[in-house]
């Protein structure tokens, strides 16, 4: 889709079937994952808002002034706001000349909304945007969920650190947008590295259980990491690879003294996970032998009810996965409330604006 001032508007996205059906990937894609570009483009929208686009501008109706509006089916917590932003702006910036612009209202990141509450609302000619309803409304609902679930593990934890393990369990293409959520509802941190970098922070992480078994013995290994990595990265050491998990953490502890800053518990489901009373016995140990400072990471398989157990007994940090990524979508819908200026609405909806006063102006 190139070309000069006279095809700007096919820049924006497809207009018609034809352009649909000519459309070619290049064979030598090395991934499925759409591009930033393929998105803007409007390559990710469902097939049939193009055939909407196509009849509007067949009959001259495409500058058709409308009022949207985006709600939810359930209560949540609210990210991808500023990824719908740049989008959209993306849009007015690139509009034909002779077109009004959009302007939208919405919540902020990491406002908690209720059933149904408008979350965003864009006002303009719907030709503009209607085009990018499917991929407004999936940015907003999966990055609600992960945000929303982010928020019920950082509860649980009694205000200890959470941080997002998660991009593991999902597509590379969308793990750092997952794990921003993740920060946007809460967490501390997280691992991946694009991610933490989006959100402004450092990445966070130690080694996985590959280098202890490659090395062969956990305090070599702790001794390793203490003298390659740099002196600001925590030192915080797996201690259930080989042996029991209190033994190691004490032995660990003993090999690094003061350096060391944390042991990690990711005992597997196969050998019970981590419980609270594993919890205790490791504590109790540390304590024991004058490591009070050494602090206690669990990790694997975490939910809100096992994060508020640990919590209560003894652990002072969390690593959340599957809980976090595996967050079902909560649903948005887009409808139009106002068409042409005139209160408009499909049966079973309410016609003309909805009033939210939290709602801000972001365009």
């Amino acid at each position: 889709m190139e070309g000069g001032e006279g095809t700007k508007r096919r820049l924006i996205a497809p207009r018609t079937v034809k352009e649909v059906t000519q459309f070619r990937l290049d064979p030598g894609r090395p991934l499925f994952s759409a591009t930033p570009e393929e998105i803007l483009a409007g390559w990710t929208t469902d097939v049939y808002f193009v055939k909407t686009q196509e009849i509007l501008d067949h009959l001259g109706l495409a500058q058709t002034p409308v009022v949207a509006e985006i709600f939810p089916r359930r209560e949540g917590l609210l990210a991808g706001v500023e990824e719908c932003r740049q989008l959209l702006r993306w849009v007015n910036d690139n509009r034909p000349a002779d077109w009004a612009p959009l302007t939208v209202w919405a919540l902020r990141e990491g406002d908690v909304f209720g059933p149904k509450e408008v979350v965003m609302r864009i006002e303009g000619p719907y030709g503009l945007f209607g085009i990018y309803e499917t991929a407004l409304l999936g940015i907003l609902a999966s990055s609600s969920a992960w945000a929303s679930a982010a928020r019920l593990a950082k509860e649980a934890a009694g205000g200890k650190p959470v941080y997002s393990f998660g991009a593991r369990h999902v597509h590379p293409a969308v793990a750092p947008v997952m794990e921003r959520a993740a920060i946007v509802g809460g967490a501390d941190g997280a691992a991946c590295i694009l991610a933490a970098k989006l959100a402004g922070q450092t990445p966070v992480g130690t080694v996985p259980h590959a280098l202890f078994l490659i090395i062969g013995d956990s305090l070599e290994t702790a001794r390793a990491y203490h003298a390659i990595m740099p002196p600001d990265e925590p030192r915080t050491i797996l201690v259930d690879t080989f042996k029991d998990e209190a033994e190691e953490a004490v032995r660990v502890a003993q090999g690094l003294g003061k350096a060391l800053g944390g042991v990690r518990l990711d005992t597997p489901s196969e050998r019970g996970g981590v419980t609270p009373d594993l919890v205790r016995e490791v504590r109790y140990r540390l304590d024991q032998a004058g490591f009070n400072h050494v602090r206690i990471f669990i990790s694997g398989g975490l939910t809100p009810e096992k994060i508020a157990s640990l919590a209560e007994a003894g652990a002072d940090a969390f690593g959340v996965g599957s809980f976090i990524s595996a967050a079902p979508p909560i649903d948005m819908t887009m409808d139009l409330k106002e068409v042409a200026g005139k209160p408009m609405a499909k049966r079973g909806r309410l016609p003309g604006r909805q009033d939210n006063p939290r709602l801000l102006r972001i365009i």
